[in-house]
């Protein structure tokens, strides 16, 4: 039987099919998605592991910390540009202060919360609050670990994509 005698044959179906067509295109795109969507939801987020994985403010950030935690000193050194400028309560700190001062901290465990992140061309600024849980050695004290703040401490950083990767150009902490 040709093509044409089908069609004259179920000529009656073409109002149904007609009608029922767009909505099953419809219901057919609205079955794909929804049984597509948890596929995004099964993988957790894989947490970087050199800053040249990380894929914006949060995961700079997380992944600096998680350096300092672990004293990984040639990663946080490297990511501190040569003109880097910091400013803490103890004052302003230029590039080897700042390692220093990060040198003095054993941390066990920190949490970064209210981040935000604006992206401007190649600099991202991260404004966050982070609460550090461990200690800090300090020469005033004989060398002695005395416990960090327990309070939460506002921080702002300022990355900049560079041909080596993101470094850090300035930093700004102060306790709430």
């Amino acid at each position: 039987m040709s093509a044409v005698a089908l069609a004259a044959r179920f000529r009656f179906l073409q109002p149904l099919f007609s009608r029922l067509l767009p909505n099953w295109k419809s219901a057919f795109i609205l079955g794909l998605s929804l049984i597509s969507l948890p596929a995004c939801t099964i993988y957790p987020d894989k947490p970087a592991r050199a800053f040249e994985e990380a894929t914006g403010g949060e995961g700079l950030e997380k992944l600096f910390w998680k350096n300092v935690q672990a004293a990984n000193w040639v990663a946080v050194d490297r990511s501190l540009a040569s003109n880097y400028a910091g400013v803490s309560t103890v004052g302003r700190l230029d590039r080897a202060a700042a390692l220093e001062q990060y040198k003095t901290l054993q941390l066990k465990d920190f949490s970064v919360g209210d981040l935000q992140t604006e992206l401007n061309g190649p600099t991202i600024v991260v404004t966050y609050m982070i609460t550090l849980n461990g200690t800090r050695s300090s020469s005033s004290t004989g060398g002695a670990a005395q416990a960090l703040p327990s309070s939460p401490q506002r921080m702002m950083t300022v990355w900049q994509q560079q041909k080596k990767g993101w470094i850090v150009i300035a930093h700004s902490s102060s306790a709430p």
